[in-house]
């Protein structure tokens, strides 16, 4: 809540697996008014597609990056982009405790990167990261009504959503907006 004078707070998270799909929308109804449904396409291969995410609570910027994999490398190389977007003061990393976040792999590269501090989130507990937050606006974003052909469409998408995004950023806050006024007018009304 309170991070020490000269950091900055980040929050991080993983997004996916986004699976490229496409296939005709099924027509609505049939000639004797039964519901057709969308064919179910399941596969599971080397098309998917994690976005990770990274975002600066103080002005709301984000960085988020494609892979093909949730692992610790690919974990690490978004770390090494904190880092270069960040270039003074300590980094506090509010995330939560997925195994590649505390491999010994990455545990490796923190030691070599002192500026950056990982703050873990208890278990179950993911409202707390607002890296959730903005996933929900980049879905609505990138997401919304769209069908996939290849990563690489994707990767598009990714992109052209955190620029849309970042382009709006304004600072993110934990917590609930106070309750208007409203609220206790309609309390005295409907008491009198």
């Amino acid at each position: 809540m309170t991070p020490p004078a000269g950091s900055t707070t980040i929050c991080t998270d993983e997004l996916g697996p986004v699976v490229p799909r496409t296939f005709p929308p099924a027509r609505g109804w049939s000639a004797d008014g039964h519901r057709i449904k969308a064919p179910l396409e399941y596969l599971r291969g080397p098309e998917k597609t994690w976005i990770y995410g990274a975002l600066r609570v103080r002005d709301g910027k984000e960085r988020t990056r494609c892979a093909p994999a949730r692992n610790s490398k690919n974990y690490i190389a978004l770390l090494a982009d904190i880092e270069a977007d960040n270039p003074t003061g300590d980094l506090y990393l509010i995330t939560d405790n997925l195994s590649s976040h505390n491999s010994l792999e990455t545990r490796t590269w923190m030691e070599a990167h002192p500026r950056l501090h990982h703050v873990f989130i208890p278990t179950g507990a993911c409202w707390l990261n607002l890296q959730e937050g903005w996933w929900r606006l980049f879905r609505h974003e990138a997401f919304a009504g769209q069908s996939f052909a290849n990563p690489t469409e994707i990767d598009q998408a990714r992109r052209v959503a955190t620029k849309q995004l970042n382009h709006r950023a304004h600072p993110w806050v934990w917590g609930r907006p106070p309750k208007t006024p409203r609220r206790r007018r309609r309390l005295f009304c409907y008491r009198i």
